[in-house]
């Protein structure tokens, strides 16, 4: 385990779009649990009118994704919380988030535009563009977290979802973080996570601890390649 452990999370900004696309064909495949794997979709649980109770992703990631746990140490898994995303159901997201964030970041004075740059920090603005949509309608995102030997997921310092700083992937390798409690476990459980999934291939959002991807435009601006997958709206 030390060895993804040991790793520093990098302090990255938040990443620009990236238009260099060379669209493959690949298919939305059903994600299977395993006894590495926990499937607990969050969506449908929280009531979202659009939410999809599958969960799928594109077949090269899912396969990234097996690779990946196998690494993981002994009894551990993965608990995968979702995946791909209907676009009606990023639309909603938006939507609803949204109202929360101009709420508690007190955004109410600035220009619709602004508002709508700082919350696509959290959620991406659903723009119905194919080629450049939203990471999650691509299949290619995954927003996952741990679970320990016993079941429980591990302590990684904000939920899920979670609007505040705590959410950046480095947050617990800043300074400002050491004082807080339980700080060494939580950059230890993020760092196992962040490093598996890395080795995988995987990128990661830098202002989202559980968010990972692969082959959307997202990861094609961290690596410096062309896009392989366009947006999957609707199945």
């Amino acid at each position: 385990m030390t060895q993804y452990t040991e790793k520093p999370i990098p302090i990255l900004p938040d990443l620009e779009n990236y238009t260099e696309t060379a669209f493959i064909d690949s298919p939305l495949v059903p994600v299977e649990e395993n006894d590495r794997i926990d499937i607990r979709m969050l969506y449908p649980v929280l009531g979202f009118q659009n939410a999809e109770s599958r969960c799928l992703l594109r077949k090269e990631a899912w396969d990234m994704l097996q690779n990946a746990a196998e690494k993981l140490p002994e009894g551990y898994r993965f608990r995968i919380w979702d995946a791909w995303r209907p676009f009606a159901l990023q639309k909603e997201l938006f939507i609803s988030y949204s109202a929360d964030m101009i709420r508690d970041f007190h955004l109410e004075g600035l220009p619709e535009e602004e508002q709508h740059q700082f919350i696509n920090k959290f959620v991406a603005n659903p723009i119905p563009d194919r080629d450049l949509p939203p990471a999650h309608t691509t299949g290619g995102a995954v927003d996952l977290t741990l679970l320990d030997p016993s079941g429980n997921e591990l302590e990684m310092g904000c939920g899920f979802d979670a609007f505040s700083d705590r959410t950046r992937a480095a947050y617990y390798e800043t300074e400002a973080a050491q004082s807080l409690p339980d700080a060494e476990t939580i950059r230890s459980n993020r760092r196992l996570l962040y490093n598996i999934m890395l080795n995988a291939g995987f990128t990661n959002l830098p202002s989202e601890w559980w968010h990972f991807e692969y082959g959307d435009k997202n990861w094609a601006h961290v690596t410096g390649q062309p896009a392989l997958y366009n947006g999957i709206f609707e199945l």
